[in-house]
């Protein structure tokens, strides 16, 4: 085809020809720059296989979901520890988190207990950048919900985006709940190796410390400085972690996020686990000749719903295993697992449930012979009186429940600095704007930087709010790299003794103080029923 002449390129027909022509090189050209500054998805090897992530949109930070650690605890795995994963062929799709462990509805947790599985046992990897050299410290977090609910890498709260750019790896893991996470049944104890049963949820969580010793210098991790935090039930294992000879070296630093060693002294026993065990097996009509392979063989509704209606327990228990003494005294005596704490909590949790009478009654239960004084330090030592409020701890119901998650936690630090432990305490009094006072879990949003208009934790963020996230982002992240939260441009944190009892506050105002004696006298009455020779031990 012999060339286009000048007369015709000039002509309305050719200049349209030749600006079609334009178009489509100028198309081609910047089509081929695209694509070419696309970065692959990375791939890393890990126990297992090959797994493919996504980058994030600063194309150096990536995010790994749904990482199996082991495998699925279903069918004649239900009930047992955790077993090493499967290996798998070709490349797996790491885009998306696991499903929430198997659970019940509860009204806040509907969405996760609607996705949630059986096969649960799954992580997520967020990595600033994920071939780092050197190693980044990694943080695991352990989600809260009373180890019968809740989820990991499902609820948007613990998107790792914002903590990940801080120099730190997030990891987010799955562990099993409830029914599937903490029954025990005189079977399941004949039957293990171990003579143990009821702790499977923390044995998940061990078993994925496992995994991220083995695998995480594949994301730019440091498998010699992992950080454990966790809120609620998370930080209650958390401290059940530390009193685990099971965990030895597989973190270096733990942070607890209102939630303590249970107010009872101690875990449940291995025989109460087993008793309430035989309930949900009678409540199911197992067989006694054939019970475990019954119970194995039930669905999933089946047991949660018998779960419900005979309780089979929702925390660890003193299995001679996992935890071979109570936890508490563990910490009571200084055994537990010597790396520096933060603890602390919110200045108001979860109220405490019933009437003023209601409310007293449940002081004599606790406080015994000292309940005069704790009556009298709640306002409620009057008949008919229901106490006045506090401007930060709130009335008498939100003192004395939030007491009950606060003065435990407190003295646990206090023991664990007692024992030559590095430790910081803490108190969280920011409301969620415009709510009028803080609560549970209202500072998970400001730990991970997520400040959302929209869900669970959602609010009307102010500069101020930002400023408190970054303050508190900035303490915990320096925590995990050096062991201690402090670092330049931010208040000073003094660490915590027995003598001046100093914590640091983030107040209702979003400003940061060090003040004295978190409680005082409160705090003194729970010292005096925790402290008390043998009670704890």
């Amino acid at each position: 085809m012999p060339p286009f002449s000048a007369e015709f390129l000039s002509s309305p027909r050719g200049a349209g020809i030749v600006s079609i022509a334009a178009r489509c090189l100028v198309f081609g050209c910047a089509a081929a720059i695209s694509a070419a500054a696309v970065e692959p998805a990375p791939v890393a090897t890990v126990t297992g296989g090959q797994v493919r992530g996504r980058l994030l949109p600063d194309g150096r930070s990536a995010v790994f979901k749904g990482l199996p650690f082991a495998q699925p605890p279903v069918g004649k795995l239900r009930w047992r520890e955790p077993r090493p994963v499967v290996p798998w062929d070709g490349v797996r799709d790491a885009r998306e988190s696991g499903p929430p462990a198997a659970q019940p509805r509860q009204g806040w947790n509907d969405a996760f207990a609607a996705a949630s599985r059986e096969d649960c046992l799954y992580l997520d990897v967020w990595t600033p950048n994920w071939q780092s050299k050197p190693a980044q410290p990694v943080m695991l977090w352990i989600h809260g919900g009373a180890n019968v609910a809740g989820a990991g890498g499902a609820d948007p709260l613990y998107d790792g985006s914002a903590l990940i750019n801080r120099g730190v790896v997030l990891v987010v893991i799955e562990y099993r709940l409830g029914i599937f996470g903490f029954f025990g049944h005189p079977e399941l104890t004949r039957e293990s190796p171990h003579h143990a049963s009821g702790n499977y949820g923390i044995l998940d969580q061990i078993a994925a410390l496992q995994w991220v010793h083995d695998n995480i210098a594949q994301f730019g991790g440091d498998p010699g400085n992992v950080t454990i935090f966790g809120q609620s039930a998370g930080s209650i294992d958390v401290l059940a972690l530390m009193a685990s000879p099971l965990s030895k070296g597989l973190f270096h630093r733990a942070i607890g996020e209102s939630g303590a060693l249970g107010f009872d002294l101690a875990s449940a026993t291995i025989a109460q686990v087993e008793r309430a065990g035989l309930l949900v097996a009678e409540k199911l009509k197992a067989p006694s000749n054939d019970t475990l392979r019954y119970l194995r063989s039930c669905s999933t509704g089946e047991l949660l719903t018998a779960d419900r209606e005979a309780g089979a327990g929702s925390g660890p228990n003193t299995d001679g295993w996992v935890l071979p003494a109570p936890p508490v005294g563990i910490f009571a005596t200084g055994r537990e697992q010597r790396v520096p704490l933060i603890i602390g909590g919110n200045a108001i949790e979860l109220p405490a449930e019933g009437s003023p009478d209601d409310l007293k009654t449940m002081v004599r239960v606790i406080f015994g012979e000292l309940a005069p004084q704790a009556l009298a330090l709640y306002g409620l030592a009057s008949d008919g009186d229901r106490g006045g409020a506090d401007p930060v701890y709130g009335g008498p119901a939100d003192q004395l429940g939030s007491d009950l998650f606060r003065c435990p936690a407190m003295i646990q630090g206090e023991w664990h600095s007692t024992a030559g432990n590095p430790t910081w305490e803490y108190q969280f009094d920011r409301a969620i704007p415009p709510r009028p006072r803080t609560g549970h879990s209202s500072d998970l949003p400001y730990v991970f930087g997520n400040l959302y208009s929209k869900g669970s934790q959602a609010g009307e963020f102010q500069d101020a709010d930002r400023s408190l996230s970054a303050t508190i982002q900035s303490y915990w992240t320096n925590f995990a790299k050096t062991g201690d939260p402090n670092g330049p441009g931010l208040p000073a944190w003094p660490k915590y003794d027995g003598k001046t009892r100093k914590y640091l506050e983030f107040t209702g105002t979003a400003t940061v103080v060090v003040n004295e004696n978190q409680r005082g006298p409160f705090g003194d009455l729970f010292r005096e029923i925790l402290n008390r020779p043998g009670s704890a031990r």
